[in-house]
């Protein structure tokens, strides 16, 4: 009688069924499941008198190592511009054009803090689409979207767009 076969889990969801786990599943396991219920070494505060609650506060406002070296430069590349509302039209007796817009950008700093800043339509990069037209003798405009952009580690660009 064969034995039963044994479905391996890691805690990124990933799975396998086997029995055994593949090549180097067995390290990436062993690195990231503790059977104690511990947390992974690298989610450890490194300071043991910060209180636990403290310290997963810190871990969610920055990176958990040092990011400040030039290897990292992706990671404060990385822009993402919220066009949370956007509309321009023809309104009044006049035909006058009403335009309005909400725009923020969101950065990462020197340790991949995140933060939020005022944008405007202006600082959309060329990529975007959607608002071409913006400030053209008023054509009818309504749109949002999340657009981020990045330059990869080789310095290469590239962006993505959700239109909703």
């Amino acid at each position: 009688v064969e034995p039963p076969l044994q479905i391996w889990r890691c805690p990124m969801g990933a799975s396998y069924e086997g029995d055994r786990p593949p090549n180097n599943a067995g390290r990436i396991f062993e690195a990231l499941y503790r059977p104690d219920s511990r947390r992974p070494l690298q989610s450890l505060p490194r300071d043991k008198f910060v209180p636990a609650d403290q310290a997963l506060r810190l871990v969610q406002d920055r990176a958990d190592i040092d990011i400040s070296g030039p290897e990292f430069n992706f990671v404060r590349s990385i822009r993402v511009f919220d066009v949370r509302y956007a509309r321009q039209y023809e309104a009044g007796s006049e035909g006058d054009c009403e335009r309005y817009a909400t725009v923020v950008l969101g950065t990462y700093g020197t340790q991949g803090d995140f933060s939020w800043q005022r944008s405007s339509i202006t600082a959309l990069p060329e990529a975007h689409v959607g608002l071409e037209r913006w400030g053209q003798n008023c054509p009818g405009i309504y749109h949002r979207s999340v657009f981020v952009d990045w330059r990869d580690y080789d310095g290469n660009y590239d962006f993505e767009q959700v239109n909703y």
